[in-house]
């Protein structure tokens, strides 16, 4: 693995549509970093860790926490549920993590409403058909208010908050009614997120971006971690088929409030087969019994939904382009173990569509269909391998391939959920 430069913020970013399994990297990075920050998104993004027997599945709070990170941030580009954030941390706590003394949230980060959430369900199903399939927690209407300057911020909640609140509740109401969406009661939702407003506010709420960016002139090193993944961005995605924040590299700088020039290493992490939540073109999805073996193989379900998640073989032509888009200097394969009993495994190297082959992402993916080349598996239970020495030849032609491809060196590779299951070449 490459070194890192102090006084830099490294960036691991989900690079495919995400699910990759970030969150174990982060707590095996932790140890590196002085800080380890979240920069987009909120809590629809389960990022689930185990080690010693445990198993965590953090939404809103960095993984961080759990390793040995001085300082966890939640940054100004997060929207954040207090109800759920409530939950979470007190979960935490109750595992022996100390919160309270090793997290900040930023003043500017948004906060989602119970009315939010209620909005989510109302837009889905008015668009009947050609519904996203979003998790329903509020993520995109909350994101809607802060671009039409609308929106809470955590900031807004040390003063004359009350007063806040209720216009913007007022608005969500008097849009649903227009909506025709009535039918809905948030009475013991709105306590509860009232409570998680009351703890939230015990905690430390700050300048986020001035805490980093003097941490960077003091030489110390900063994690950004991701959220969803570079197909799922608002402006990069499979539009509309995307989430609802900055999902790339230049997140990172928007949601943080720091500079291109601080940007040092930055990590994409994918698997190596592709899944899918949600609604939206995949090209490379097995609708077969061979999609069903890798999704249960690599038990494929949302760790915040539950939702079975869509698989299929590995997506060049989208690896490629979250790498140019990124800026990825190093790439981390996860699961590879999935793969272990195929004789052979497939890789799609380009889209074809109505006679014409593209290896570059279209603007809508929607119609294209993936050409595929045959790569020789290794059958082989690679959950075992301990250094890049016990790995198989097979494996090993399998990464040299995907490394030849993509230009960008594989460095570190998953072989099992386990922090220890970890390999880096």
């Amino acid at each position: 693995m490459l070194g890192m430069r102090k006084g830099k913020v490294d960036a691991l970013l989900g690079i495919v549509f995400g699910d990759e399994g970030k969150g174990k990297i982060v707590d095996y990075f932790t140890p590196k970093y002085d800080i380890v920050a979240r920069f987009a998104g909120g809590p629809n993004a389960g990022h689930t860790i185990m080690f010693g027997g445990r198993k965590f599945v953090l939404r809103s709070i960095p993984s961080g926490i759990l390793g040995e990170a001085g300082l966890n941030i939640i940054g100004n580009g997060c929207v954040i549920a207090p109800d759920l954030f409530m939950a979470e941390a007190k979960e935490l706590e109750d595992a022996g993590y100390d919160v309270r003394g090793r997290l900040h949230i930023s003043k500017r980060a948004h906060l989602i409403l119970p009315t939010h959430r209620v909005l989510d369900r109302a837009y889905e199903q008015a668009k009947g058909k050609r519904r996203v399939g979003t998790t329903g927690k509020g993520i995109g209407p909350t994101y809607s208010d802060k671009a039409s300057r609308t929106g809470l911020r955590m900031g807004d909640a040390l003063v004359g908050f009350q007063e806040k609140y209720a216009r913007l509740k007022a608005r969500h109401e008097q849009i649903l009614r227009d909506l025709h969406y009535t039918d809905y009661d948030i009475a013991e939702e709105e306590r509860q997120w009232m409570k998680g407003l009351e703890y939230m506010l015990s905690l430390d709420i700050t300048d986020t971006e001035i805490e980093i960016n003097k941490a960077l002139r003091e030489g110390k090193n900063v994690l950004a971690e991701g959220a969803q993944g570079t197909m799922l961005d608002i402006d990069h995605g499979t539009y509309p088929y995307v989430s609802s924040s900055s999902t790339v590299c230049g997140g990172v700088c928007t949601g943080l409030g720091v500079a291109p020039s601080s940007i040092g290493e930055v990590f994409g992490i994918f698997k190596a087969y592709s899944t899918r939540v949600g609604s939206g073109p995949f090209p490379v999805e097995l609708t077969d019994e061979t999609g069903d073996l890798i999704r249960k193989t690599g038990s494929e379900y949302g760790a915040v939904t539950g939702r079975n998640r869509r698989c299929g073989w590995i997506d060049l032509v989208a690896l490629k382009y979250a790498i140019m888009v990124n800026g990825v200097t190093q790439l981390v394969m996860m699961k590879s173990d999935v793969l272990d009993s195929f004789e052979t495994i497939k890789a799609c190297v380009a889209y074809e569509k109505d006679g014409v082959r593209t290896e570059d992402m279209p603007f809508d993916t929607e119609g294209w269909h993936a050409v595929y080349k045959d790569i020789p598996g290794w059958l082989t239970d690679l959950s075992r391998a301990t250094s890049e020495g016990e790995l198989p030849a097979a494996f090993e032609a399998y990464i040299s391939f995907l490394e030849k491809e993509l230009e960008t060196p594989i460095t570190i590779i998953s072989v099992g959920p386990d922090r220890a299951q970890t390999i880096v070449r």
